[in-house]
């Protein structure tokens, strides 16, 4: 018999590996959570400046995992999103001379319970209010600490770490986003590409109430969203060259904010920069496989895709939730976790909407990201028909809630 520092070692302690260990940890599956930075380094407001959408479903996991309520003075419910592809300032307020759609959670009210069709919360909150939930439940966390190799060693995953020590336990997962060392230790490799794209992020303060209201501009250089937090406050999300982007981070506060009075256009008031200001290269990279033996992959370390979106944590927290009642209903039968029978079960579950997703993203950039005039035609023709054709644009707002498909039970609200 082997003897095991836990049932599962999750390299990677930030928002999908934590997810992930109090999930298991809810069914009373031992974990120990590894990561470089320390929680008090990744909640501070220098760490992430991103702010994610979270779709309702996957909202409900985090409440049933008991970090929801922590989330709920943050979280910002996002009522509406308007898209349009005219470059005029404040366009999306309103039809204006380009392609226009809008998306309604009042329209899928009945099928969602309520429920909008996301949640907009800074990434800062949730990363906060998940390291609270984790120390309140008792899991060991080593950190900060590196993984920096993992064998198979007969039934278990040897994990070793950069100081020397080893832990065994019979599944490791990788957690740790792009560069994962679990994926690269399983001789997983990658596919994907650099977008030529940079996205400049921040948080700025506006006069006027957003009403919930995220707006969403297609332009050549890339997509520039306006997207609602609490209180009069909006995640900008700018898309431009890489060179483009480095200079608004560096920009002189009230060079950046002329900028944004000109993209803004008026219909929020005036806008001003409310924290610091972040650039992120933009790529797609996908995973040959998301499981090796007694290793499995979820979220960035299996697929990372363009904002475009704002999926790209969702994916993550449906991995969690696929991986989290695999292994729990798992080891209920006395099966072997880290087995291949079992992994790939997972990756049966999440195969299919990982790949889609990201080739839907893709193919939005290559689409979007453009001014080319035969383009143009075509995303018009595909933007009036989700605008005139209900059951299309329905399917688009429950598709990103979260709510298609075989869920699995905590994006139910359901305990594992």
């Amino acid at each position: 018999m082997s003897t095991y520092d836990a049932d599962v070692i999750i390299a990677g302690a930030g928002m999908a590996g934590a997810t992930l260990a109090l999930a298991l940890n809810s069914a009373g599956v031992k974990t120990i959570l590894i990561d470089p930075q320390v929680f008090e380094i990744q909640t501070a407001p220098e760490f992430d400046g991103r702010a994610s959408a979270i779709a309702w479903s996957t909202f409900r996991q985090w409440m049933e995992i008991g970090v929801g309520e922590a989330l709920v003075p943050h979280a910002q419910r996002i009522e509406q999103i308007l898209v349009t592809d005219d470059p005029t300032p404040g366009a999306a307020a309103g039809p204006g001379m380009g392609l226009f759609l809008r998306f309604d959670a009042a329209e899928i009210s009945d099928a969602s319970g309520g429920e909008p069709l996301g949640y907009m919360i800074e990434n800062r909150h949730a990363r906060a209010a998940l390291a609270q939930a984790v120390t309140a439940a008792g899991i060991e966390v080593l950190a900060p600490a590196r993984v920096v190799c993992v064998n198979v060693e007969g039934p278990a995953a040897v994990v070793t770490l950069e100081d020397g020590r080893t832990l065994r336990a019979p599944l490791a997962v990788g957690a740790e986003g792009r560069n994962s060392t679990v994926r690269q230790a399983a001789g997983i490799g990658v596919i994907g590409w650099n977008y030529k794209q940079t996205g400049f992020v921040a948080t700025v303060a506006m006069d006027e109430a957003h009403d919930g209201v995220a707006h969403e501009y297609f332009l050549p250089s890339g997509p520039f969203a306006i997207l609602p937090l609490t209180g009069k406050r909006a995640s900008l999300v700018w898309t431009e060259s890489p060179a483009r982007a480095v200079a608004l981070k560096a920009a002189r506060i009230e060079v950046v904010e002329a900028h944004l009075s000109r993209r803004f256009g008026a219909f929020l008031g005036e806008v001003h920069l409310a924290g610091p200001r972040f650039t992120y290269p933009l790529s797609l990279q996908m995973a040959e496989r998301m499981y090796a033996p007694r290793m499995a992959l979820l979220g960035d370390a299996a697929h990372a895709v363009h904002p475009i979106a704002g999926q790209g944590l969702n994916l993550g927290l449906k991995d969690v939730a696929a991986l989290a009642q695999v292994l729990v209903e798992a080891l209920r039968l006395g099966e072997d976790i880290g087995s291949e029978a079992v992994l790939e079960r997972y990756v049966a579950w999440r195969r299919f909407d990982n790949v889609s997703l990201a080739a839907a993203t893709d193919v939005f950039v290559r689409l979007f990201s453009n001014d080319h005039p035969l383009l143009r035609v075509a995303r018009g023709i595909g933007m009036a028909a989700v605008g005139k054709i209900g059951p299309a644009r329905r399917f688009f707002m429950e598709e990103a809630g979260g709510a298609v498909g075989d869920l699995p039970r905590l994006l139910r609200g359901q305990p594992l």
